[in-house]
């Protein structure tokens, strides 16, 4: 039985990797590992979820949300962090509020729409708990495909406009999320939906250019969404957080993979 703070499932993942670093006490949990592996925790993250495949497939994220609340609730966690995404915002234009409903444009948003409805669903019937909180994730710097493109001697294309701008983010460092989800995990009551992310967004072009690594712009498609920006009032009124910066993320990144 673990007295760890925090206890995570999808330690395999990139996300997972990603933080290890910065959460030395956590507890984590792979796909083979029995859930009774949180017992004890003051929180359960669940980082587990599926980010490809048809319908069918991105559905198991339903799945593993309810496994993960079940588990919780037969091993008295209080509370659980359920991931979520920026994806469920679809194209609805920025800043994007949690309050605001889901409206996905593609099957990974819908997927994770779906397990939010489930959640609260869930949530709905065990008044009693444990407290289940949907985090919509923006991007963490080193999982998302730009970062995965900044490898020696590549040149990553990235989207321009007209304007010159490239495409703008809502992102987070792997330290600065592990700290976010600490400080979560230990917070008053929460919303049962909050959006996760660094304050303001960056554009891709500069964090490539604060990586060190040239880019080919590429003309914009008109389908192309020049903004996801989550508006993270609500988090930084319960944890205090720098605006996000290219060379903050650039340096989180660096740091988590060092």
């Amino acid at each position: 039985m673990t007295s760890a703070p925090l206890a995570l499932t999808g330690s395999t993942g990139r996300v997972a990797r990603l933080m290890r670093p910065f959460l030395p006490g956590a507890v984590w949990l792979s796909r083979t590992d029995p859930l009774s592996g949180v017992a004890g925790a003051r929180a359960l993250v669940a980082l587990a979820g599926v980010t490809r495949g048809d319908a069918a497939a991105l559905r198991a994220n339903t799945d593993v949300a309810l496994a993960a609340l079940e588990a919780a609730r037969a091993h008295r966690v209080p509370r659980v962090f359920l991931l979520s995404s920026a994806a469920v915002y679809g194209r609805a234009p920025s800043p994007l509020s949690a309050e605001a409903a889901p409206s996905p444009a593609a099957p990974y948003g819908t997927a994770k729409a779906e397990m939010e409805r489930a959640v609260a669903k869930w949530r709905a019937a065990h008044p009693d708990g444990p407290e289940a909180v949907c985090l919509r994730l923006g991007n963490v710097a080193g999982a998302d495909a730009l970062f995965g493109n900044l490898t020696p001697g590549a040149v990553p294309a990235i989207h321009v406009w007209p304007d010159g701008t490239t495409p703008r983010r809502s992102y987070i460092g792997p330290r600065s999320l592990a700290r976010v989800l600490e400080r979560l995990a230990s917070a008053p009551a929460l919303p049962s939906i909050l959006n996760l992310a660094a304050p303001g967004p960056v554009a891709m072009g500069d964090l490539a250019s604060a990586a060190g690594h040239a880019w080919t712009p590429v003309p914009a498609p008109p389908e192309a969404l020049a903004e996801v920006h989550l508006d993270t009032a609500p988090l930084e009124a319960l944890v205090p957080l720098a605006p996000a910066t290219p060379d903050a993320l650039v340096a989180e990144w660096r740091e988590a993979t060092a």
